[in-house]
């Protein structure tokens, strides 16, 4: 197929039709409204269905009554949209409902800037709502792999029954780049008439399905929860996803970066082995789960002096790579938080400052 050149928040919109999607709800807000402006015009080209909530707070409850019905749907925001959203994002996965939500994340905390950061790993890793859940978060570089991630998103939501996530910041959704979109991405909807409020009359069944969260005997709630918490472990085992980059050589530092960070970090890694240093980067693809194993064994190579985390955020994935590389080799953070990205020769600057304490 054909590469075309898209910008991002459109490309995940068009992604989302190929992979099934017809069904998008969404409320405005920057870094991210050309997904909306984009679909506002494809859905109904498609026979979709767009429509643009009140808030954030209905299109979370929207989103939850059309998983609910087992149909495909997605919407996307930006931080604090994220953030009115997270109670619906948690009684979809307590109610275990399939849902795509796409965060291209803005500065914070509060209002922040329009600018790219990465301040909303806690929120999507670490829950966000209330109870205990997870999502599936998955960080894409760049415009092509935030296609690939938003085409597998929702096979994958079907797969463990419940939300998932796109974590891109501001970056990723105004870049343009060429994109093309891979028709064996596409996965058939699995059949849900075992759960989904779809209709007894067209599942021919005089059995009621209900969908709820509610649990209020205390040994059911705790084998819901058992339940979830079993799930999650599959995705440990099975969803893990991670780039290594010019880990094959006698590297003296560790770096751990993700999304739009990573490409810097990888010109970095570049212009200083052309300077005869070797510097190796583990790339989370997927933020949880997250890829423990792979920093690990990374972080324990002997050569290996010191581990940084390089995030546009105050550090917040500082304590999962720290549990990762548990105590093998001192981990510490460098970054921006402002809207700037870190320039590929602060990245520079920053290592050989590190290695030269090291010493």
């Amino acid at each position: 197929m054909a590469k075309v050149l898209m910008k991002g928040n459109e490309a995940i919109g068009e992604a989302a039709i190929r992979a099934g999607c017809l069904n998008y709800f969404a409320y405005p807000i920057t870094p991210q409204s050309e997904v909306a402006e984009y679909l506002s015009k494809r859905l109904p080209e498609v026979n979709g269905v767009f429509v643009q909530g009140e808030s954030e707070v209905a299109v979370g409850y929207m989103i939850f009554g059309a998983a609910a019905c087992g149909e495909r749907v997605m919407t996307t925001s930006s931080s604090p949209g994220v953030s009115l959203m997270s109670e619906a994002i948690s009684y979809i996965a307590g109610a275990r409902c399939p849902a795509v939500f796409v965060n291209i994340v803005r500065g914070g905390p509060g209002l922040g800037g329009i600018l790219p950061s990465q301040g909303d790993y806690f929120q999507a890793t670490k829950g966000g709502g209330h109870g205990d859940y997870h999502m599936l978060v998955m960080a894409p570089d760049g415009v092509q792999e935030a296609v690939e991630m938003t085409m597998k998103a929702f096979p994958l939501a079907e797969k463990y029954r419940g939300p998932v996530m796109i974590l891109g910041d501001g970056l990723i959704g105004q870049m343009m780049e060429p994109v093309e979109f891979p028709d064996d991405l596409y996965v058939e909807p699995t059949n849900k008439d075992d759960w989904a409020t779809n209709g007894m009359e067209r599942r021919g069944s005089s059995t009621k399905n209900i969908v709820k969260s509610l649990y209020l005997d205390p040994a059911t709630l705790n084998n819901h929860n058992l339940l979830l918490k079993s799930q999650y472990e599959q995705m440990k085992r099975e969803e893990v996803r991670f780039e290594s980059y010019n880990t094959d050589t006698d590297y003296e530092l560790l770096i751990v970066s993700y999304g739009t960070m990573s490409r810097v970090c990888k010109t970095a890694i570049d212009n200083l082995k052309a300077e005869g240093l070797e510097i190796g980067m583990v790339r989370p693809q997927t933020l949880f789960p997250f890829p423990e194993k792979a920093i690990h064994d990374a972080a324990a190579k002997e050569s290996c002096k010191h581990v940084v985390s390089i995030e546009m955020s105050m550090g917040q994935m500082v304590e999962d790579v720290e549990r990762s590389v548990k105590g093998k080799k001192e981990v510490t953070w460098f970054g921006q938080c402002g809207g700037e990205v870190p320039t590929p020769e602060a990245v520079m600057e920053h290592i050989q400052t590190l290695l030269n304490q090291n010493q």
